[in-house]
């Protein structure tokens, strides 16, 4: 449903007036989604609720097909470029805005597997937008089943963290709840096995044998993962050349489950 918007002050698309991620969430425990990407993942493939769209004039016919998917019912505004620009108080080159709903929180219990192999990331301490939005893409990538956050770590669902995770924090599986000791006790009482990745100390992650049911566990760069917590797990390491003390998170965290991922795709194809 095409709705011309012609004046800054309409109601309809107030939601989307300068306002920050966070007092969205607060406010309206809403949020917003940028992009062809992102809104295409989100009509095709995400739980959570549409409320609306907010679209350039001249990305209409551009997102037409992936409009074709759409509840009719869902109102689409559409503006010149200048407006939209104007609503959001920024430039909006993409030109095309999602307002979505927040659902509530599933268990860890609901969203992991019950039965067979299954890969599990869990993020500790992820204060970085960007890292955490990779840290989706990359899981989504090469096979994860699911991510865990802890209370501590940034929102998911921040337009930032969307944006880079190319959507995939939309659909793949999540909760965020709670702290990170309490997170490795549930997944053990699941019978999964915890690897924490850690610069130095640990099993060479070359000659590490993924078990079954395995959850990865990444923490902040710079402080890394409480000593506390990683004597619940076993430590991983990845083998680096000298003079390099760690990698970026997301990158090591992909490496991880490129690891994991290879070791699978033989029992997966026999």
């Amino acid at each position: 449903m095409l709705i011309p918007i012609t004046a800054l002050d309409d109601q309809r698309i107030a939601p989307y007036r300068d306002v920050k991620d966070r007092d969205l969430h607060r406010r309206d425990n809403l949020f917003i989604v940028e992009g062809k990407v992102t809104i295409a993942r989100l009509i095709e493939h995400s739980r959570f609720p549409i409320r609306s769209l907010f679209f350039a004039e001249t990305r209409i016919e551009p997102m037409q097909e992936i409009l074709n998917g759409l509840d009719p019912a869902i109102p689409v505004y559409t503006a010149p470029q200048n407006i939209m620009d104007a609503v959001a108080g920024f430039p909006l080159h993409r030109g095309a805005l999602a307002l979505a709903e927040r659902t509530q929180a599933p268990s860890i219990r609901e969203i992991l597997p019950e039965t067979g192999p299954a890969t599990v990331l869990v993020l500790i301490g992820l204060s970085n937008h960007d890292n955490v939005g990779a840290c989706f893409r990359n899981a989504a990538a090469l096979g994860a089943d699911a991510i865990l956050l802890d209370e501590t770590s940034c929102d998911p669902l921040y337009r930032k963290a969307i944006r880079v995770s190319a959507g995939t924090a939309l659909s793949l599986p999540f909760t965020q709840a709670g702290g990170g000791p309490a997170i490795i006790s549930e997944l053990a009482n699941l019978d999964y096995e915890c690897w924490s990745l850690t610069p130095t100390n640990g099993r060479p992650l070359t000659r590490a044998k993924p078990p079954e049911r395995l959850a990865l566990v990444l923490g902040p760069e710079g402080p890394g993962l409480p000593a506390e917590l990683m004597d619940q797990t076993t430590r991983i390491t990845i083998p680096m050349a000298s003079g390099i003390d760690s990698l970026n998170v997301a990158t090591a965290g992909a490496i991880a489950l490129s690891h994991v991922f290879a070791a699978r795709v033989p029992s997966a194809e026999g």
